[in-house]
Order: structure tokens, then sequence, then C-alpha cells
């Protein structure tokens, strides 16, 4: 039989794990809409229970009424609205580590796959050789691949730099990698409509930001005008990567063994509108 003490010290227990889960809840949500347009709709939202809370205390009915019938029809409108963002949160729900699959052959491959994607990367951005190339992870990308021309070839870099010379039939859209090949070229990406994109940024860049808000690919754009080459993943732009800080940060990306330590270098790869 437990003790008076012991049922009290469960039930802080109980009470501290369940304030913890919340508290990491919140933050994953915040991690995920952070710099995208749910912020500004965020902060509609806030208005209108402010002042649903308002016009009850100052008894204010029909405002009231209003703000009441927002508030019964807001989690539907919530729904349709933060379609992109709860459609990102599950899809990271679902590549947690419980999910994940790898294998050490997949690795030394990919860094292979790695090694002919800086190579051809850094060879364009030499000869302003304007270039969208994404690679794909946990997320199928079929609708995408199916939208450009089939080559389902080797990944070498100089079929890669092959599809991107200018005038060549494949040159336009983006090349889709998936399991280490090169699935398909001339392929069309969705736009990014994140309103706080820097103008200077091109096409090539806002299909780059678009696809990693829908997926979680790692994308790739080498510009045309600058030769500056660009990666992005979910929603944020890193700029301005020469050949070793590139190389890293796709290996900490995409190699398994060392994807725990991927954090760091997103915070200093530069940021969206940088």
């Amino acid at each position: 039989m437990m003790l008076p003490e012991d049922i009290q010290l469960l039930n802080i227990l109980r009470i501290a794990v369940d304030i913890l889960l919340v508290t990491f809840v919140i933050y994953k949500l915040i991690m995920i809409i952070r710099g995208t347009r749910a912020v500004q709709l965020l902060k509609g939202i806030t208005v209108i229970l402010a002042v649903w809370f308002l016009s009850g205390q100052l008894g204010l009915h029909t405002l009231r009424w209003i703000m009441s019938q927002a508030v019964i029809y807001g989690l539907l409108a919530i729904i349709i609205i933060f379609q992109p963002e709860l459609r990102r949160a599950l899809e990271q729900l679902g590549r947690g580590k419980f999910l994940s699959r790898s294998s050490s052959i997949d690795d030394i491959e990919m860094e292979k796959v790695i090694d002919e994607i800086v190579k051809a990367s850094i060879y364009m951005g030499k000869r302003r050789i304007g270039a969208l190339i994404s690679i794909e992870r946990e997320t199928g990308m079929n609708d995408y691949i199916e939208t450009g021309i089939a080559v389902k070839g080797k990944l070498t870099s100089e079929l890669l730099i092959n599809i991107f010379i200018p005038n060549t039939p494949l040159h336009d859209g983006a090349v889709i990698i998936k399991n280490h090949q090169i699935m398909a070229a001339g392929c069309y990406l969705p736009l990014s409509e994140d309103p706080f994109i820097s103008k200077e940024l091109g096409t090539r860049h806002r299909a780059a930001l678009g696809i990693s808000e829908v997926t979680d690919s790692i994308t790739l754009a080498v510009s045309e005008e600058t030769g500056n080459i660009s990666v992005t993943k979910n929603g944020e732009l890193h700029r301005h990567l020469d050949e070793e800080a590139l190389r890293e940060l796709l290996k900490q990306e995409l190699v398994t063994n060392l994807k725990t330590n991927s954090t760091s270098l997103w915070q200093w790869g530069g940021k969206k509108n940088g």
C-alpha cells in the first residue's frame, strides 16, 4: 500500500511530466511556423481572442456574439489556412528517429553523391551557370518528378553540368535526385509564397524555398547572375556557401552518422534574406 507521501510525490512527477510535454509540443510548433506566414496569422487570431475576452468583460454582447462565432468556426479556418504548416508538422513527426532507415553502405554511396554534386555546383558557380538540384529524403517527390523528363541515370558531375548548360532542352527547371540517381530533369517545383523573401532572389531561389516548405528535401540553387550557391531546408535559405561549407553541410544533412550535429551548421550558413 502506498503512503500518502508517495502518492503526493507521484502526483507531482505526473504534473511535471505533463508540463514538460506540453512545453515541448509548443516549442516544436513555434519552430515549425517560425519564419512563415503563420506567424502573422497567429497575431490575427490573438487579436480576435483578445477582443472576445474584452467584449465579455465590458458587456458588449453583440461584439462578443460575433467573436464567439469566429472562435467556433475558427478551427476549420485554421486547418485550411495552416494546411502547409500542418502538413510539415505531420511529415516531421513521421520522419522521427523511430521511423528512420539507413545503413553504412547507403552512407558510403551518399558521400560519393555529395562529392559529385559539390564538384558540379562549384564548376557551374564559377561559370555562372544557373542550376536547381533537389535531393529527395523521406518525403516522396514523385509528383514533381513526373512534371519533368525522365532520366534515371547514374549521378555524375559531368551529367549534372551538361543538363544545366544554357540553351539545352533540359536546362530550365530542376533536377531531382532519388536513391543516388538523377530521376528527372526540367521538373517544376512550387514557388514559395513567403512575403518576406528578399526581392533580389529570383525564380530558382523561390522554387528552392517552395519545395523545402512542403517536403524535407535538400535543394541547391546556383545563381545565374552571381554564381553564388545556396541551399534550402525546411523553409530556410542559406546563401553564399563556398566549397568547404557546402560539402560539410550536405554531409551533416544527408550522411546518417553525422545528422546529430546538423543543427549548428544551419545556424551559420546564412539567413533567408541575408
